[in-house]
């Protein structure tokens, strides 16, 4: 299932594709260290570029278009009430006040999308859709890609510097390239960020949204502020993110790691 690609979100898309192509053009005219070479293969460099650049567009579209996880219906009710009756302490799914749907255990629903989202992680306005189960790993492995293309490009902007006698000669010569180099500076940062943080919260699995609030969701008040009832291990937390397959049953995760120990 895949989001219009002319629906909510469409200026946020059409301004991360025009600024990337925006700077891999402003790169490309300049001389530098992937400028076409005198030897066999004078192109494959910018070549090379291009085509990670495209790669990273090509997920961006992908986790923004995707179904993040969306609760279409109401969970198995059946389910329920033989987890409820096995174990009396269990947390009885709620149903949500906006959509009207029963959640499964690590939903909420998206004000923004108007949806309810399988393990919400959150909503990114940077692709203008939700982080959920469905897109969470291409999420993190456009972060990935991004990462790469950005570092690639900071390495790109550093060697096409001119040198110059003064200081105002240097920023009329390298005023564009400079202003280019700062973008990709921040923008690299953030992705950093963003990479670093999420994969420190999928070895503990834990999702943005449970980290951030802890202390206001039912299944989570008898934990510590630095414990989840998910959490497995760091292996076995990536093993489960990264080569799961569908829609993980996260009341019986609960149950059994939780009531095991009781």
């Amino acid at each position: 299932m895949f989001h219009s690609v002319w629906g909510s979100g469409c200026g946020v898309r059409t301004a991360h594709s025009l600024l990337t192509g925006g700077l891999t053009l402003l790169l490309l005219r300049h001389r530098t260290d992937v400028s076409p070479q005198d030897d066999a293969w004078p192109h494959l460099q910018p070549l090379l570029f291009v085509t990670l650049v495209t790669c990273s567009t090509a997920l961006y579209y992908r986790v923004s278009l995707m179904d993040p996880g969306y609760v279409l219906t109401d969970c198995d009710e059946k389910e329920e009430q033989e987890t409820t009756s096995q174990n009396p302490g269990a947390v009885r799914m709620r149903r949500c006040g906006y959509c009207l749907l029963k959640q499964p255990m690590r939903a909420r629903h998206c004000k923004s999308c108007q949806r309810c989202v399988r393990r919400y992680d959150h909503h990114c306005p940077w692709i203008e859709n939700c982080v959920g189960e469905k897109n969470h790993r291409v999420f993190i492995l456009y972060l990935a890609l991004q990462l790469l293309a950005l570092l690639w490009a900071v390495r790109i902007a550093w060697s096409g510097f001119y040198a110059a006698v003064t200081w105002s000669e240097w920023l009329l010569a390298n005023i564009l390239l400079l202003v280019a180099f700062m973008v990709i500076g921040v923008c690299t940062v953030v992705v950093i960020l963003l990479l670093v943080s999420h994969l420190y919260l999928i070895s503990c699995n834990v999702t943005t949204w449970e980290f951030m609030s802890h202390h206001r969701i039912s299944y989570l008040k008898q934990c510590d502020s630095d414990t989840s009832p998910f959490d497995r291990g760091i292996i076995r937390n990536l093993w489960s993110f990264f080569c799961t397959c569908g829609n993980v049953v996260w009341e019986r995760v609960y149950i059994r790691d939780t009531f095991s120990t009781v």
